[in-house]
């Protein structure tokens, strides 16, 4: 891969895909500069999920101040930057648009070259900050609350889907069970805090196969499981022992998703694996991954849980890669909000 002529490449990343307005300068695809997030999470609290004209509406308020203070945080000026980096897809339409839109006319003011980035390849880039080691090729499984994904890492940029959800992503399945037992919104680490009070093997929750592909997740049977017991406990006069729910249905996610992801390692003759979205921030996921990578001699790397949830430092590094392979896009950039990982 051929580097550009200069010796200092400078991103500004901009990520709007759901309800975090977020902007990053990035140095060089591994040294972050500067990581500003503003979080949408109170707001939609009260409604038990993200409301997408809501979430829009907040990002056209904040996307500017956010995109100064993520500048004025690294110590540079527009003039510095080498490429402006936007997430364009997948996500909420609107939100998406958002960014986008911003990053476009940023571009068309200054002429800094536009490079629009896909949300997942910047959910597995994330693991590239603090790990500079890592390089492709490798396994990584992406799991959000819209994605569930296995994935080959070929090269920067370059990637195979192996796996994926046939229904609800891990991270919905933890919100919808979340919303059930009484626990409100976010339910990721609602259910991850609250585990760690029950008993993991408390109930016998399934662990869905599919017979299609070995490699392919389920969770909408786990979650009409729970939905059962909890009626079952109601109809019955019989106590529901929250944190034994979330404790025991975590188990079953986890159960799958380990794996699941370590045959697919072992299968691909990979010696490395990473996790990156959302629920790679999930505590016992990351230490059942620990614990059966080591035993497998499997290097093991995730991010830290600030890049794990949507930021703009994931998506200046995968942008870095996308701009240094010559990647540019025009005015007629779009949101894509079902846009599809090649």
């Amino acid at each position: 891969m051929e580097q550009l002529n200069k010796s200092e490449v400078l991103i500004l990343a901009i990520e709007t895909s759901c309800d975090e307005t977020a902007a990053s300068v990035v140095k060089n695809g591994r040294e972050v500069l500067s990581n500003v997030i503003y979080t949408q999470i109170a707001l939609h609290t009260r409604f038990g999920g993200v409301v997408p004209e809501i979430a829009s509406r907040k990002h056209i308020e904040k996307i500017n101040q956010v995109i100064e203070q993520a500048l004025e945080d690294a110590k540079v000026t527009l003039r510095d930057i080498s490429a402006i980096a936007v997430t364009y897809g997948p996500g909420l339409v609107g939100a998406l648009l958002v960014g986008v839109a911003e990053a476009k006319a940023i571009s068309f003011a200054t002429g800094i070259p536009l490079v629009g980035v896909h949300h997942i390849s910047g959910h597995i880039s994330a693991n590239y900050i603090e790990h500079k080691e890592l390089e492709p090729p490798f396994v990584c499984l992406v799991a959000s609350g819209g994605h569930s994904h296995l994935v080959v890492v070929k090269d920067y940029g370059q990637y195979e889907i192996i796996g994926r959800t046939r229904d609800d992503a891990a991270g919905e399945a933890f919100d919808k069970v979340a919303r059930a037992i009484g626990l409100g919104y976010p339910g990721g680490p609602k259910i991850d805090s609250l585990s760690k009070e029950g008993n993991p093997d408390a109930i016998p929750f399934p662990r869905a196969k599919v017979a299609e592909n070995e490699y392919d997740f389920s969770f909408s049977g786990l979650k009409s499981a729970v939905l059962n017991y909890l009626n079952s406990c109601r109809m019955k006069g019989e106590e529901v022992i929250q944190a034994d729910v979330a404790a025991s249905f975590q188990k079953a996610v986890i159960d799958v998703l380990v794996e699941h992801s370590l045959h697919a390692v072992k299968a691909f003759g990979y010696d490395k694996f990473a996790i990156a979205g959302g629920v790679a921030s999930n505590s016992s996921l990351r230490a059942a991954f620990e614990q059966e990578c080591a035993k497998r001699g499997i290097a093991f790397f995730h991010p830290s849980p600030v890049f794990c949830t949507d930021n703009a430092a994931m998506i200046g590094v995968a942008g870095y890669y996308e701009y240094i392979k010559g990647v540019r896009h025009g005015y007629d950039l779009n949101a894509v909000p079902n846009l599809t990982l090649q």
